[in-house]
């Protein structure tokens, strides 16, 4: 079931909306939901750009180059690895042969093969490709989130969202995460997964995050096949039958403490009483209950995006930014914690990852296209590193962040286009080279935000961005 994970929220459109998408949730009307929404008091001017909304598309555990968008034909058996390209609309891409869907559509996107860092470690790997900053933990040395992680590309917006407002109100938060949190499958939820949140920013900009509880994973691990039953939208921390209404019967209950409180406090508490009566507001929003509510969309398109887990959550990012959302992230991080990681299980990559990606992908880009929404909603769908060259004898391969690729289209990202040029084995770069810091570059630039804004750190002072990187214009025509 989905439903929305309980970190605290503060801000505008970026806690209010984010609770609202409780739809209705009594956790959202507890006491830190007005002091939180007490922020969005101050905000400068917009920022305008030729993409409206980003989907970022994580294929967390790092798909192997050599396995989807680089492969090496011509190279040795141990390297090139069992898959075979197929023909594009693409000219020199060589596309697996099992992504066949984007391989006929691939005059939509263009696609980077020369993704590069030295960060070799999934956590500090997923830092790095989310937020364009090296993560300050070293390799080796921790796998959760900490305060002092730089902030996410998406809570980068959603703070110039939430300060471009004048304190308007919104429906949405700019910035969400969908289906989990990354990593919190795995050692039973034991990971924070660090890239996704706001860190030294502040936890006013962290996103609006579902979670998926997986209903039979061993039988199931990819959610081939899910019905509504087994994928159900739900409000974080409330029983699934608890009603609105039952939810208003419940702030009267709060009121009554609220008296009390307001005999203690008078000025204080008609603040939070002006907060909390925003937050009713937010809770009860039509527009933010109907853009969560997933089973309005016509049961072909939802087979046509796959009744997966992927599948549905793309579905979901496409509902979010058409209803306003700046900021969508999907974690194809797999029910069992696996995902992409794929040191031996080549039937994985084959039978489950692969198809999947393939078919959630190709309708994602076709859905936003059909609707008018590809020109200005820049989808990219990268892992955190890729696999090396030499593989193992079961046909896996090791980490290897020193080249990967990523496909971006949408936004004004010129399609039917190839970036880089990688060696003879898909190890390194021979041309062309994408920093993290590229990247990030590339995505602000593409909505409109100077990659060299200053935001204030936890002390105040005012700390830029990106530093060293360099927007990929020449992508966009």
């Amino acid at each position: 079931m989905l439903s929305l994970l309980g970190h605290p929220r503060s801000a505008c459109d970026g806690v209010s909306r984010r609770e609202l998408l409780r739809a209705g949730g009594a956790g959202l009307l507890g006491l830190s939901l007005p002091k939180l929404l007490a922020a969005e008091e101050k905000a400068p001017a917009p920022v305008g750009g030729r993409a409206r909304s980003v989907i970022f598309v994580l294929l967390f555990g790092g798909p192997s180059q050599l396995e989807t968008f680089d492969l090496k034909p011509e190279a040795s058996e141990k390297i090139r690895g069992p898959f075979r390209p197929t023909p594009s609309r693409t000219s020199g891409l060589a596309i697996c042969e099992h992504l066949p869907r984007l391989a006929a559509i691939s005059d939509k996107f263009c696609v980077v093969r020369t993704m590069t860092h030295n960060y070799n470690d999934h956590s500090g790997g997923g830092h790095y490709i989310q937020t364009g900053r090296r993560w300050h933990v070293p390799i080796g040395g921790g796998f959760n989130a900490t305060p002092q992680d730089w902030p996410s590309i998406g809570s980068v917006v959603e703070h110039v969202a939430q300060h471009s407002t004048g304190g308007g109100e919104r429906d949405l938060p700019s910035y969400a995460v969908v289906p989990n949190r990354l990593g919190r499958i795995e050692q039973e939820g034991q990971y924070l997964r660090p890239g996704e949140y706001a860190g030294w920013l502040g936890r006013a900009y962290n996103p609006l995050t579902t979670t998926v509880d997986k209903r039979d994973a061993k039988d199931n691990p990819y959610w081939r096949d899910c019905t509504d039953a087994e994928l159900t939208f739900e409000i974080e921390g409330l029983a699934p039958q608890l009603s609105l209404d039952r939810t208003l019967a419940r702030v009267s209950l709060l009121a009554q403490f609220d008296a009390a409180r307001r005999e203690l406090d008078g000025r204080r508490q008609r603040e939070y009483g002006r907060f909390r009566e925003r937050a009713l507001a937010l809770v009860s929003s039509e527009p933010t209950r109907r853009a969560l509510d997933i089973k309005r969309e016509e049961p072909r398109l939802r087979d046509r995006y796959g009744r997966h887990l992927l599948g549905q959550s793309c579905l979901m990012a496409r509902r979010l930014v058409e209803a306003g959302a700046r900021f969508v992230t999907v974690h194809y991080d797999a029910v069992d914690g696996y995902s992409w990681d794929s040191h031996l299980h080549s039937d994985d990559v084959k039978n489950h990852l692969l198809p999947t990606f393939d078919q959630a992908l190709s309708a994602l880009l076709a859905d936003l296209d059909q609707r008018g929404l590809l020109a200005e909603t820049l989808v990219v769908a990268l892992g955190e590193m890729g696999r090396t060259p030499q593989a193992t004898d079961r046909w896996g391969r090791g980490h290897w962040s020193t080249l990967f690729p990523a496909v971006l289209a949408g936004g004004g990202v010129c399609g039917g286009t190839t970036y880089g040029r990688s060696d003879k084995d898909a190890a390194y770069p021979l041309d062309h080279p994408v920093s993290p810091e590229d990247l990030a570059a590339t995505l602000y630039y593409a909505l409109g935000i100077d990659p060299e804004l200053r935001l204030p750190d936890a002390q105040g002072r005012p700390v830029q961005i990106v530093e060293g990187g360099r927007a990929l214009c020449e992508l966009f025509s």
